[in-house]
């Protein structure tokens, strides 16, 4: 996900997201346990994604928090 795609989505529809890919990660962990993934960079990515939506929350929350 690009970085403009990140800031045209409202906290709401960030925080809808963040639960979205944290529920699919612990899901895809669980099911590579059990048989390895095709992509197992999969994993990776979405990881990736999570901490970039929070990053992006977080910097909102600090931008309002100055004003």
């Amino acid at each position: 996900m690009k970085t403009a795609e990140l800031k045209e989505l409202s906290i709401k529809e960030l925080n809808e997201r963040i639960d979205n890919e944290k529920s699919m990660l612990i899901k895809m962990k669980f099911n590579h346990h059990i048989s390895p993934l095709d992509n197992p960079l999969k994993l990776r990515r979405t990881r990736r994604l999570v901490a970039t939506l929070v990053t992006e929350l977080r910097s909102r929350e600090l931008k309002e928090q100055n004003k």
